[in-house]
């Protein structure tokens, strides 16, 4: 600021610096050596996702409350910054797992928080299902569907462009639940890989990213809790 020059605005602290640098490290030894084979045979770095797991960088953005670490929005972009830099599919992991539970974490019950976000802090992943086909970038016009079912809900649609898609246990997924109200009648779910009716179509070919899957997903009276 001007009138103090000591005072440097976009300055980390410590603290930030000092994850940096770990996870650098980390990014460096055990990421980096298996990055070109991963985008030349457009497989999934299970050795990032490995090291992630072990070092408790896969999700630090989970509040302690539900086993995770508490980490800040900027202490979780230097993961995913660390990670980018040896290996952009490897990013996905960190950066995917937290855009698949901001919804849940944001408005979410503390019961379905307490199921899937400890599962998310020891090693399962998480993807973020929006886009479909027939809408695009206007996400107010998707066609998937839920509909109450007593207690469940039955979601039948389909999603596509999901990262990390076939390799995630948890889905955010939109849908309409009241198509009278537009873009405000749209409700998130969260699908676990093994919900009834819940089916994940084959990878896209990608020119880049490829050790990242991208796949589209169905639901076919899929059933909700």
């Amino acid at each position: 600021m001007a009138l103090n020059p000591d005072f440097d605005l976009f300055k980390l602290g410590d603290e930030h610096d000092e994850l940096r640098a770990a996870i650098r490290a980390l990014a460096e030894k055990e990421i980096a050596p298996h990055a070109k084979d991963v985008d030349e045979n457009s497989r999934f770095p299970q050795e990032a996702l490995d090291a992630l797991n072990r070092s408790g960088f896969n999700a630090i953005h989970v509040p302690e409350q539900f086993e995770g670490q508490g980490a800040d929005s900027v202490a979780t972009c230097i993961v995913i910054e660390e990670v980018a830099r040896v290996c952009g599919s490897s990013s996905l992991i960190p950066a995917v797992n937290k855009l698949g539970t901001m919804g849940l974490i944001l408005r979410g019950s503390d019961e379905l928080k307490a199921k899937v976000l400890p599962d998310i802090v020891n090693g399962a992943m998480a993807s973020y299902a929006l886009s479909e086909r027939e809408a695009g970038s206007d996400a107010a016009s998707m066609r998937t569907r839920a509909k109450a079912d007593g207690d469940d809900w039955i979601l039948n649609g389909s999603k596509c462009w999901i990262t990390n898609g076939g390799k995630s246990t948890w889905y955010t997924v939109m849908a309409v639940t009241d198509p009278d109200k537009g873009a405000n009648g749209i409700s998130s779910f969260m699908v676990h890989k093994d919900d009834e009716g819940f089916v994940v179509g084959p990878k896209e070919k990608k020119l880049g990213i490829k050790g990242s899957p991208t796949a589209e997903l169905y639901f076919e009276n899929c059933r909700i809790p």
